[in-house]
């Protein structure tokens, strides 16, 4: 019998778990996801955007408009960072990123300081935007590869019942 031929790819694979990542937010407007990948295609760590440990999600603001301070701005963390600070101690130099939106400018430092080489990211929706252009302007200065990533798939269904096993 010849193998199925419908598989995902690893990047396909990679970029799923962090949007499967990204529901874990509580976020009402924004929901990301990012996934750390080593280069023997083992993932070291995930995350998504909330609250740090400690700050109640119940307490703390989502709103988007404002005073800032009484806006999720100031507070949450994002994905990226997430990610990078879950990893069990493992060293990120060499690695992968995947994040389904572009990364901003806090996170792009916190990706070069860590040794992250590659961001692969499906959309740059903020592409004009000065975090994001500063984003881009640090990681061609630190040499690290974009990759806008391009889908065979466009769905990956997960179906969680037990007959589906």
């Amino acid at each position: 019998m010849p193998k199925r031929q419908d598989y995902i790819s690893w990047d396909e694979y990679f970029m799923g778990i962090a949007l499967l990542s990204a529901k874990r937010s509580k976020d009402p407007n924004t929901q990301v996801g990012a996934c750390i990948v080593n280069d023997a295609n083992k993932i070291m760590s995930v995350g998504y955007n909330g609250f740090p440990a400690g700050c109640s999600d119940e307490e703390f603001p989502w709103e988007r408009t404002g005073d800032e301070y009484d806006t999720k701005y100031p507070y949450v963390c994002h994905a990226e960072l997430n990610a990078i600070l879950n990893n069990a101690g493992g060293d990120l130099r060499g690695c992968k990123i995947y994040v389904a939106l572009f990364p901003c400018n806090e996170c792009a430092k916190a990706i070069i300081q860590s040794g992250i080489t590659q961001v692969v990211y499906l959309s740059d929706k903020y592409a004009d935007t000065p975090g994001t252009r500063a984003s881009k302007r640090m990681f061609n200065a630190a040499g690290i590869k974009l990759t806008k990533l391009k889908l065979n798939h466009d769905t990956i269904t997960l179906n969680l019942k037990e007959e589906s096993v």
